[in-house]
């Protein structure tokens, strides 16, 4: 086994571990290893992290499920609308994108640099939302202003989420913990655990998709998945003596940090 590939399996123990440890978030680091650490097509990648990000969050569901933290209403309320647009998206539009978007005298962007730059640009948003989106800045946003549920936009906000998860493979937890939040009034802890649900339901059904475009390497997607699921439970068991907020912020800073290689990696 070459240093990589060591470097990527333990990336993916590290995908578990964030996951379980604050929710979401170890999701955005699946791509990255992926492609850069296994080679492996951005295409084909973002399908392989639906299957994992999926497969790993909903073994991350049980517990949630067991200490009743789920919101049913709003994860089949979120969910109808992301797994729509999921499917759709992996089915159909990731299909229709050429090889070569732009292509001029002086750049030319193909398809696989695209879906990384689209990542890179999501990981920077999601970066910024887990070091200003920390739990007791969402409870000091509900403690000044109350919003009613709004059932429309959670249902538009759930079709959004599920086109940008077809399109590059990302859960989106730190883009859908907030909304939940302030959208639906869950308190942290239910929107976390919501979330996962959410995640697990939209990537599972959009790797369906998947399966009927592509040739799935199923030995090494269900290693990856697997000590990934290892990861989910070590950090769930220390959840609880790591500070969300200092793990958010440094985790997020980390985050943006790997974006902007991305797109340094990309351009150059």
């Amino acid at each position: 086994m070459e240093t990589l590939e060591i470097l990527g399996f333990i990336g993916a123990f590290i995908v578990g571990l964030i996951l379980g440890l604050i929710g979401s978030g170890g999701s955005i680091l699946s791509v990255p290893i992926l492609v850069y650490l296994f080679g492996i097509n951005p295409v084909t990648a973002t399908a392989y992290s639906l299957f994992i990000v999926g497969t790993t969050s909903l073994i991350g569901s049980i517990r949630n499920l067991k200490n009743k933290l789920i919101d049913y209403k709003t994860t089949l309320l979120f969910s109808v609308s992301a797994i729509i647009s999921v499917y759709i998206t992996r089915r159909y539009l990731i299909n229709l994108i050429p090889e070569i978007v732009i292509e001029t005298d002086f750049i030319v962007v193909s398809k696989n640099q695209l879906i990384m730059l689209l990542f890179a640009l999501l990981m920077i948003a999601a970066g910024i939302l887990m070091i200003n989106k920390t739990p007791k800045t969402i409870v000091k946003i509900k403690q000044t202003k109350t919003i009613a549920p709004n059932k429309l936009l959670i249902f538009s906000e759930g079709s959004l989420i599920g086109f940008l998860t077809g399109l590059i493979g990302a859960g989106g937890g730190f883009i859908i913990i907030p909304i939940l939040v302030i959208l639906s009034d869950l308190r942290m802890k239910a929107a976390v655990a919501t979330s996962l649900a959410i995640i697990s339901l939209k990537s599972l059904i959009g790797f369906i998709g998947d399966v009927q475009n592509l040739e799935i390497n199923w030995s090494f997607l269900l290693i990856f998945t697997l000590i990934s699921v290892v990861g989910v439970f070590v950090g769930q068991k220390y959840s609880q003596n790591i500070s969300d907020n200092t793990l958010k912020i440094n985790f997020g800073t980390f985050v943006i940090a790997i974006a902007f290689l991305i797109i340094f990696v990309e351009i150059i």
